[in-house]
């Protein structure tokens, strides 16, 4: 374009007009803004029309039927003319959804029905995932230790009775029956365990899931089939204990490593309150794994540290806990030296069989303190 022509151009456009005497460009930039203007209007009509349908869509959803729905039928057996009062619990819960039954069964009620129902005769799922691991039912931790039998009984303590199991995939599990458990609420016992299960540690032994039905409380840890500590030290084990120096060190070292991490590693702390050989179990490779950790809180009602129920073994107490209550990690470690003593020397904490001033081993190594 030539400089006559931008010369004409701008005497054009700057030529008024009949409307208010505006000059013509100030007309063009005012007639293609309000088209930019009306554009953008249209636009924010359309968008406020998408989103009222969209929330009149979720407010108003079609009815639709789920494949699981669809898939529970009620099959009328004679368990039905003895109805069980039944109730379920809907929660938002970190398994999201938990049944539990009023009524408290028997140990030899393996071949009951199932322990939960939702609606008419609908059972409830056998197992619900949690973060960490399962919630078992009552029924199927039956049907594993053959209906809590004594054929069954691996080990029995102060915290309750252990039952060696086989689930339905075939895992063995060691199954331990909390007694003195107070009618201890559900929700905080829960609680209680939900920090035990989500400690993760080689010289720990894991706790795979609980069960909560009437007055049972029920944990499922991993089978560890060496037996323990006590049994390999104390017990028939032939002439020559295959305990050597070695393996007595390992057993130390990763015993202390297991409390560490529950004293450091985790928070809240977990004192454990019962450090002593037969908590210690052992695997094939003669690796510790400290047990029963967390029983102690789980298993007692007051809420402090300050108990008047001291709760441990005589022989592996701290004195200061035994006297005064008062309860940290502290009292862990002296129980862990005690501990250390027993592997070393091969004697009980306390033996009655030895003379009056060596029945307690504390009072018989006293430079060991």
């Amino acid at each position: 374009m030539s400089v006559y022509d931008v010369a004409f151009l701008n005497a054009e456009l700057s030529k008024p007009t009949p409307i208010f005497g505006v000059r013509l460009w100030v007309l063009v930039g005012l007639l293609f803004a309000s088209f930019i203007l009306f554009t953008l209007f249209l636009l924010s009509l359309c968008l406020t029309a998408r989103r009222k349908s969209d929330r009149h869509h979720h407010l108003h959803p079609s009815p639709s039927i789920s494949k699981e729905v669809q898939q529970i039928i009620h099959h009328p057996s004679a368990a039905d003319h003895h109805p069980i009062s039944q109730s379920a619990e809907l929660g938002k819960m970190e398994h999201g959804m938990v049944f539990s039954s009023e009524e408290s069964r028997g140990p030899t009620s393996a071949g009951a029905t199932d322990t939960a129902s939702l609606g008419s005769g609908s059972t409830g799922p056998e197992v619900s995932h949690l973060g960490w691991g399962k919630w078992y039912t009552l029924r199927e931790l039956e049907l594993a230790t053959n209906g809590l039998c004594e054929e069954n009984v691996i080990g029995e303590g102060g915290y309750g009775i252990v039952f060696i199991g086989v689930l339905t995939d075939g895992a063995k599990v060691a199954v331990k029956n909390l007694l003195n458990n107070r009618g201890q609420a559900e929700k905080e016992f829960k609680v209680e365990v939900e920090a035990i299960g989500r400690a993760r540690h080689k010289n720990l032994v894991r706790l795979h899931g609980y069960c909560v039905e009437g007055a049972y409380r029920m944990l499922v840890y991993e089978y560890v089939d060496n037996g323990n500590l006590e049994q390999w030290l104390h017990g028939d084990v032939g002439d020559v204990s295959p305990l050597t120096w070695d393996i007595r060190m390992n057993i130390i070292l990763g015993t202390a490593k297991g409390l560490a991490y529950l004293h450091e590693g985790l928070e809240p702390k977990v004192v454990h309150r019962d450090v002593k050989s037969s908590n210690i179990l052992l695997d094939r490779q003669w690796n510790p794994k400290v047990s029963d950790f967390g029983l102690a809180k789980l298993l007692r009602s007051e809420r402090t540290y300050v108990t008047t129920r001291v709760m441990g073994t005589f022989g592996y107490v701290a004195p200061e806990y035994a006297c005064t209550g008062m309860l940290n990690e502290k009292s862990d470690v002296y129980s862990f030296g005690v501990l250390i003593m027993e592997i070393i020397s091969g004697r009980s904490p306390v033996d009655y069989s030895r003379p009056q001033g060596e029945v307690r081993l504390i009072k018989f190594h006293p430079w060991l303190v």
